[in-house]
């Protein structure tokens, strides 16, 4: 895992290394001043020589702005590269989301997946930049700062870094508390945001039902639990702090009590004690950084561990190494034995299925909820792969060519419609974003809903607001009908597009889907019968698979049980 991570640095190593590099110079500009000091005090200053007093006055102002140079570097700098990090993370995790398996989006929250690429990614970002470079800073100022001191006098030294030493192991020991707490924090957090979107999402539904009160008192108890998780995070950090601040306070008692001895058996001078606290400024400060840096890496890598967890997901429905292509022409659609069950189903859905699809044929399907009538749709384009079986495309099956070729040739108008924010335009162009303005205006003309489109003030301009609440059932059931037309694919799969609509939308609706099929392979599922009486065959299912097959008027003659559901629906 810390190898991925690693690797995320290799497209801005320039800027991490200029970045350590600035860090560096920074860090061994502060430990020359308490050198010069403790000369200022023991030899300039006693020995009344002006001349050295001022060069290194004037040296010392010269190397303090290459140290506001150098921190400016550091903090414009060492930021960007930590954001350019972020945004490279941002993007592999949102390419990775695209490619994962419809059951993924069918067992996790939209709020979760939303917290992985907003919320977890802003604090890794500041990982990346500050963890490195306060670490390698922090080294060098311990390290220089012992080389230093311990020239100076070996006893003293050690006594402070033995207390040095101490504050390490604990704050070691507290580390995995404070990470525990702070992955309660990530989970509460996706809590949060889930329920936001869901309470939002859900704003019309709520007002309908006059549930604002229920709505406030979900969110309220997430709430509590958000800041539960919070308390305790805080409490463990509560125990590190104040930890850590008792041993930097020995420290200081250390070098007070300790020095002041040596200098009285003149081990070591005024100017070498002065100089012991000014190091000791310097040695505090890394370590306080340190300990800030390990609080840092609690929230960034906790926050790593839920992104290279989906990163680590591996898809099982991909495109085989040497996969097909599909071209423009599209032969029979083949069913031969399928077996299918949802992960989460204790039953098969569609049990030894077996059709045969011709090209050019409108074929529809019927019968009772839950017998797997949008399964089969859903399994065409590899939505969900067959537990057993076969699905053959011109004698091929459909695990044999490539995923998004497959899919291209699909075009799928759904009863419950998704309509992104933005134009209509932007809408409709989503059937082929590369498509002209014309080509848009054309497929729109053939969805009937230009004239509607062009009596709005700003036309095919207009927003269409969140999910496209600002259009009727029917103006976006439309305008997925001219995404479709848009697309142009040879294989056309209708899901009940006009189950929700009134008799005159429906009407209007069903026209242009009669249009949209024409010349093309369609599979039609429909509850209301009379939609489909125009169809090549239409096959009723059961549990126990295909019960009736035939045209509309063959079924009606034969007096069955689709007979019975069509003159029932007429009665209704």
């Amino acid at each position: 895992m810390l190898k991925t991570f690693i690797r995320y640095y290799k497209n801005h190593q320039v800027l991490f290394y200029l970045d350590l590099l600035a860090a560096t110079i920074m860090s061994g500009l502060n430990l020359l001043f308490p050198v010069i000091t403790s000369n200022y005090i023991d030899d300039y200053i006693p020995n009344t020589d002006l001349a050295k007093i001022f060069m290194f006055g004037a040296i010392l102002i010269g190397l303090y702005f290459i140290r506001m140079g150098c921190n400016y570097f550091v903090n414009y700098y060492g930021h960007v590269m930590g954001t350019r990090i972020e945004r490279d993370m941002r993007i592999d995790l949102f390419r990775k989301i695209q490619t994962l398996d419809s059951d993924y989006f069918d067992d996790n929250k939209t709020g979760s997946i939303m917290t992985y690429i907003v919320g977890h990614l802003r604090d890794i970002s500041e990982m990346s930049h500050h963890t490195p470079e306060n670490v390698f800073v922090s080294m060098i100022m311990l390290i220089g700062s012992f080389i230093i001191l311990i020239k100076i006098h070996v006893m003293f030294t050690l006594i402070v870094f033995v207390i040095i030493i101490m504050l390490v192991i604990f704050s070691v020991f507290r580390r995995n508390k404070m990470m525990a707490a702070s992955r309660a924090t990530r989970a509460t957090h996706e809590e949060i945001n889930s329920e936001v979107e869901n309470s939002i999402g859900g704003i019309r539904l709520t007002k309908a039902f006059t549930n604002e009160q229920f709505e406030l008192k979900k969110f309220t108890d997430v709430t509590y639990r958000y800041q539960d998780s919070y308390n305790e995070f805080y409490r463990q950090m509560g125990i590190f702090s104040s930890g850590t601040n008792l041993l930097i306070d020995f420290i200081y008692v250390a070098v007070l009590v300790f020095g002041g001895y040596f200098v009285v058996k003149g081990q070591i001078s005024y100017g070498e004690y002065i100089a012991y606290f000014m190091f000791l400024n310097y040695l505090i400060q890394p370590i306080r950084t340190l300990i800030g840096t390990i609080e840092q890496v609690q929230k960034g890598w906790s926050g790593y561990e839920k992104f290279y967890k989906i990163m680590q997901i591996h898809p099982k429905i991909t495109s085989p190494e040497e996969p097909l292509y599909l071209d423009n022409y599209i032969g029979d659609i083949e069913f031969k034995d399928v077996n299918f069950q949802y992960e989460s189903s204790q039953s098969d859905i569609l049990h030894n299925f077996n059709i045969t699809i011709k090209p050019g044929r409108k074929i529809a399907l019927v019968g009772e909820t839950g017998v797997g009538k949008s399964t089969i749709s859903k399994l065409i384009p590899r939505f969900y792969d067959v537990t057993s079986g076969n699905i053959l495309i011109n004698g091929h099956d459909v695990k044999d060519y490539d995923i998004y070729s497959l899919r291209s040739h699909i075009g799928h108008v759904q009863q419950d419609v998704y309509i992104f924010y933005g134009t209509i335009k932007d809408n409709i162009l989503y059937g082929r974003p590369e498509a002209t303005f014309d080509e848009v205006v054309e497929a729109a003309k053939k969805a009937s809903i230009h004239d509607f489109i062009m009596s709005l003030p700003d036309q095919y301009q207009t927003l269409v607001g969140e999910r496209g609440v600002k259009l009727s059932g029917g103006q976006k059931q439309r305008v997925s009908i001219a995404r479709v037309f848009l697309k142009n694919p040879p294989v056309l799969i209708l899901d009940e597009a006009t189950s929700s609509l009134d008799n005159v939308t429906e009407k209007l609706i069903q026209k242009a889907l009669d249009d949209l099929s024409e010349g093309r392979t369609t599979l039609v599922i429909a509850h209301r019968l009379s939609t489909i009486s125009n169809s090549d065959e239409i096959l009723v299912l059961s549990e126990d698979g295909i019960k009736e097959r035939g045209t509309h008027k063959e079924l009606i003659n034969s007096n069955g049980y689709y007979a019975k559901l069509y003159f029932s629906s007429l009665e209704i």
